[in-house]
């Protein structure tokens, strides 16, 4: 992908915007002409107009393209939609058929192979990371990634007839904040920030 050009485009609408209405929008505070983020227990902030990106302290590494990319399209979102409380899987988002087959690989296989056996590790992570546990499959974990869209991660575990698997679940107003493929992108993120919680 030209994350390039994605990021381009991304900062143009950023910039068009007020920040007033990112901040109505986001659900994100501002401070001065700074956009304060929380992001998977990283915390940073987001100048503007410029749309360049600060790490609030120096443990934090640097913000890669395709994060900085999520979190503008997140920031330039204009839904006012509600959560709805009711969860879909990948494939009932808009479009989200196409994109199923990079989802599963990127996203749903990495959280099965680290947790499919180890649900406690998936719960201890997930609460590190401002997670809270639910009542699905064998175990499961909500998180909320940005103010408007938790991630819903379920875990079934391997008995004597069939494998561990796993799903990542959405909001049904997930559709009208982000597009598609950046659920795939962010999932996967989601599902290693886990990974490197659990491997600690």
């Amino acid at each position: 992908m030209n994350y390039s050009a994605a990021h381009d485009v991304a900062l143009e609408k950023f910039r068009k915007a007020t920040l007033e209405e990112i901040s109505e929008y986001s659900g994100y505070p501002i401070d001065g002409n700074r956009i304060k983020i929380e992001f998977l227990d990283r915390r940073f902030e987001v100048d503007y107009p410029s749309g360049q990106f600060y790490a609030e302290t120096t443990l934090n590494e640097e913000i890669s393209v395709p994060t900085q990319i999520l979190i503008l399209h997140y920031l330039v979102n204009r839904s006012p939609a509600m959560q709805t409380g009711q969860l879909i899987s990948y494939k009932e988002l808009p479009g989200g058929n196409i994109y199923i087959q990079p989802f599963t690989n990127r996203a749903i296989n990495p959280l099965v192979k680290t947790f499919g056996s180890q649900r406690s590790k998936l719960i201890q992570a997930a609460v590190a990371l401002g997670g809270e546990v639910v009542s699905l499959g064998d175990a499961a974990v909500v998180l909320s990634v940005f103010p408007k869209v938790p991630i819903t991660l379920v875990i079934w575990e391997a008995d004597d007839e069939f494998p561990a698997t796993g799903n990542i679940l959405f909001d049904s107003s997930a559709g009208t904040v982000l597009p598609t493929e950046d659920y795939a992108v962010l999932a996967s993120q989601v599902v290693f920030a886990l990974r490197k919680l659990a491997s600690q």
